[in-house]
């Protein structure tokens, strides 16, 4: 096997000429190194820290924020070999059909491509990710039926749908990409992980047509920069997050002054995440306790590790004009005397037995409405290397409140419906839903995918507008969101992406 390369012990200067330059050693970064092994292509996966967190190397990632409190951006990624995979939950679901679907009532929505575009490379993705069996929604009901019955809601809005969790093998914890992958990277012939090598530009062709180069460093032990290094590839892959990627197009501005592939404006534009709001409502189950995959993760035979979720269908999001939601049982609840009273009247009026009933707080994931003004923005501070810093504007809409409490209602006239329980909703206005919000910390949309150069700033294949050689791989590419978790889904498209460069490489 092939020991890692470290940029910090190369000779001064050194000029390194792969046949494919990836930029970033996280999920999207190993997944594709990995579908290229074993190839003709000489590839270099450049990775700016090392295998093990390191405290400068993280600073880089520091910026600022600005209108809606958001989590701090050095907190959310973390900047070594693995990437999010280091701290990730492992939560695991594809996205749904709907979800690719441009909408008419949502301005900038849609993909230029169906999800049937994604489904070959899912088992690919499901197995990196080592999610277990394919199950999901197809037979999840099915599956977790020795383990209790799915709560019976009537016809409506919404179902009881699945996720699937991520475990390394031979330990307890989500698969971190940079340990479990290390060996097979190190394996592949073909590929040179380069560790503790910053990026810190993209350099155009003087026609914008193509990059020439890309222009790296080490962190210095002085505090400064180290070693200066360049790279010239036949093609670049730009994979480094969704914050990185945007920040790195932009620094890059020598011979597009705007940014390399920002001559509309549209880098760093439509950065999401997926609120979490806590303690969203109160659910009651008159019959007494839910099965336990409602409240926790619960282990099958197969391996499979599998949690129940209230998703809206794919009929409600459109006649409702509503966005993704994943809503989830968390914490039991003991209701008040007036939740007490509310409870065996609304029993009594449907005539039922709520002598066992049983309250939990509801959680959820939503999916945000693609916005430009939520973006990210260089500053005038700098980090070790020299490179401006970012500044988000993060931002969420009142109307994205509104279109879940729509999702909630219509879950609290199923269980009303089907006389199996009830809802309450404990959020009356904008103050109550920031008090408990969290963040999936999954940077989105900032190098949006679409057809017209005028509203992406990559097409269908991932290629930035205007270059020929320049790719972008990663959830940064997402021009709609979903509430599904990104990771599965991001791999997917990067196995796509894959088989894409094998084509025109050959």
């Amino acid at each position: 096997m092939t020991a890692f390369l470290d940029a910090r012990a190369l000779p001064s200067d050194t000029v390194l000429e792969p046949d494919i330059a990836i930029i970033g050693g996280g999920p999207a970064g190993i997944s594709l190194a990995l579908a290229l092994a074993n190839t003709k292509l000489n590839i270099l996966l450049l990775e700016s820290g090392g295998m093990n967190f390191d405290s400068a190397s993280q600073k880089m990632y520091a910026g600022s924020q600005s209108e809606l409190p958001y989590v701090a951006l050095d907190a959310g990624r973390l900047r070594f070999l693995g990437g999010g995979t280091n701290h990730w939950g492992g939560w695991c679901r594809p996205m749904d059909e709907v979800d690719f679907e441009a909408k008419p009532w949502l301005p900038h929505s849609g993909w230029p491509f169906p999800r049937k575009a994604l489904e070959p490379y899912y088992p690919r993705a499901q197995a990196l990710v080592e999610a277990g069996p394919w199950i999901y929604d197809q037979k999840g009901d099915a599956e977790n039926a020795p383990e209790g019955s799915v709560l019976p809601l009537s016809k409506g809005g919404l179902y009881t749908s699945w996720f699937q969790f991520s475990k390394m093998r031979g330990d307890v914890l989500p698969t971190q990409f940079g340990k479990r992958y290390e060996a097979d990277l190190k394996r592949a012939t073909n590929i040179k992980p380069l560790l503790h090598a910053n990026i810190t530009a993209i350099r155009l062709s003087p026609d914008a047509k193509r990059v020439e180069k890309l222009e790296g460093a080490t962190l210095g032990s002085n505090g400064g920069a180290g070693k200066r290094f360049t790279v010239k590839p036949r093609f670049v892959v730009l994979a480094a997050g969704g914050m990185e990627n945007a920040r790195l197009l932009l620094v890059s501005n020598d011979v597009m002054k705007t940014g390399v592939g920002n001559q509309n404006d549209l880098v760093g534009r439509f950065f999401a995440d997926n609120p979490v709001p806590r303690d969203v409502a109160t659910v009651v189950s008159f019959a007494g306790p839910l099965a336990p995959f409602y409240g926790s993760n619960q282990t099958l035979d197969d391996g499979a590790i599998m949690r129940a979720t209230f998703a809206p269908t794919p009929a409600f999001r459109r006649s409702a004009q509503v966005l993704g939601s994943l809503s989830t049982i968390e914490q039991p609840v003991e209701l008040d005397e007036t939740g007490k009273a509310a409870v065996i009247t609304t029993a009594i009026a449907l005539g039922v037995d709520a002598s066992n009933a049983k309250a939990r707080s509801l959680g959820c994931g939503m999916e945000l409405a693609p916005d430009p003004d939520r973006r990210l923005v260089l500053t005038g501070e700098k980090d070790a290397l020299d490179l401006p810093r970012l500044k988000l504007n993060m931002r969420i809409a009142d109307e994205d409140f509104a279109r879940y409490r729509r999702t909630l209602v219509e879950l609290g006239r199923q269980l009303l419906a089907s006389r199996t329980g009830m809802l309450r909703i404990d959020k009356k206005n904008r103050d109550d839903w920031m008090k408990t919000m969290d963040w999936g910390h999954h940077h989105l949309g900032t190098t949006r995918m679409h057809i017209d150069p005028k509203q992406g700033v990559v097409d269908a294949d991932g290629l930035v507008h205007g270059l020929g050689n320049l790719y972008v791989a990663g959830s940064s590419t997402f021009p709609s969101y979903s509430a599904s978790n990104p990771t599965l889904n991001l791999i997917a498209l990067t196995l796509r992406l894959a088989d894409h460069l094998k084509k025109v490489m050959a």
